[in-house]
C-alpha cells in the first residue's frame, strides 16, 4: 500500500461518515415538520427528556469522531514510517527553484526515481519557508530554514507527475514547479549511475547551463525581459543605480560589480527591484563564478 490509497482511504471515510450524517439530519428534520406540523399539532405539548436518546446522540458521535481520528492517526504513521530500503534523497529548496541530490552526490533539478521502489526525501530550505507537494501521491512537507524535515513516498506507476511548492514564498512562487519522473528500475540504474564525476569527464557545461541549474534564470533574464531582478543582457560597464546601506548612488557595473552581486547581492540592491536574492556562496563554485562573469561580459 502507498500513501496515495492510505490518505483516499481517510478522505472517502470521513465523507461518507459526512455524508450519512448529512442524510440523517436532513431526513430527520422532514420528519419532524411534516410529524409536528402546526395543522396536525394546535396545542402545543411539553415533551420530557429521554435519557435514552440522549445517551445514544452522545455515544454514536463520540463513536464516530474516534474512528475517524484512529483511521487517521493509522494513515499518518504510516505515512510518517518510511521503510528501512527506502531510497535516500536530499531536497534543496531556493527561491524560487528545486534540488535533488542522491546518496552517489548526483544532482539533479526534476526528482528522478524508480518506480516499484520506496523514496524518503529529506528537506531543507536555504533562504524562506516553501513546502514540498507532490499531488498524484498526496503529499506535502514543509522545506524550513536550518531544519530538516522527512517525507516518503512509493512511485508504483512510471510517468511524469508535478511537483509544486504550496507555501507562497515570494513573487516567483508561481514559477517553482519541476517534475517527479518515474522510470523503470532498469532505466533509473542507468540514470544513477552516470554520477557527477563521469560528468565531468565532458566537457564543462556553458555558462547558459550554469545560469539556468543554478536558478539565475528564474528572476533574471539574458534577451532584455523584465523579471523579478534586473535583466542581465547588456549588464556589464553599464551604469546602475543602486542602494547601499540606505544610500542611492550611481555605479558602473564592471567585473567586481558583477561578482560581488552574485556573491553578496544584499551588499548593493538595484533600485526597483525587491532584494530577494540569497548569497550564492553555497551555490557557485569559484570557477562557475568565473564562466557566468565571462559569459555576462561578453553579453550585449
Amino acid at each position: 500500500m502507498n500513501s496515495t490509497q492510505i490518505v483516499d482511504n481517510v478522505f472517502i471515510f470521513i465523507l461518507a461518515i459526512s455524508v450519512a450524517l448529512f442524510a440523517g439530519v436532513v431526513i430527520t428534520m422532514l420528519y419532524f415538520v411534516v410529524r409536528y406540523d402546526r395543522r396536525r399539532n394546535p396545542v402545543p405539548e411539553n415533551i420530557e427528556g429521554n435519557l435514552f436518546l440522549e445517551i445514544i446522540w452522545v455515544v454514536i458521535p463520540l463513536i464516530i469522531v474516534l474512528s475517524m481520528f484512529f483511521y487517521g492517526w493509522k494513515g499518518f504513521r504510516f505515512i510518517r514510517t518510511s521503510p528501512p530500503n527506502a531510497m535516500q534523497v536530499k531536497v534543496t529548496a531556493r527561491m524560487w527553484q528545486w534540488s535533488f541530490e542522491y546518496e552517489n552526490n548526483r544532482k539533479s533539478p526534476e526528482l528522478v526515481v524508480p518506480a516499484g521502489r520506496p523514496v524518503q526525501l529529506s528537506i531543507t530550505s536555504v533562504d524562506v519557508l516553501h513546502s514540498l507537494f507532490i499531488p498524484a501521491f498526496r503529499i506535502k512537507e514543509d522545506a524550513v530554514p536550518g531544519m530538516q524535515t522527512h517525507l516518503w513516498f512509493l512511485p508504483d506507476a512510471p510517468g511524469e507527475y508535478s511537483l509544486l511548492c504550496s507555501e507562497y514564498c515570494g513573487e516567483g512562487h508561481s514559477a517553482m514547479i519541476t517534475k517527479v519522473k518515474v522510470i523503470e528500475a532498469e532505466e533509473f540504474q542507468e540514470w544513477y549511475q552516470e554520477t557527477m564525476q563521469s560528468k565531468a569527464k565532458k566537457a564543462r557545461p556553458g555558462a547558459p547551463d550554469l545560469l539556468g541549474a543554478k536558478g539565475c534564470l528564474v528572476c533574471h533574464s539574458v534577451d532584455g525581459t523584465r523579471k523579478i531582478g534586473p535583466t542581465l543582457k547588456g549588464i556589464f560597464m553599464r551604469k546602475v543605480t543602486v542602494v547601499t546601506s540606505g544610500k542611492e548612488r550611481e555605479i558602473v557595473a564592471d567585473e567586481e560589480y558583477l561578482r560581488r552581486s552574485i556573491m553578496q547581492p544584499q551588499s548593493d540592491i538595484v533600485k526597483g527591484f525587491p532584494p530577494v536574492m540569497t548569497p550564492q556562496k553555497d551555490n557557485i563554485a569559484p570557477e562557475d563564478l568565473d564562466i557566468i562573469v565571462e559569459y555576462l561580459e561578453g553579453l550585449k
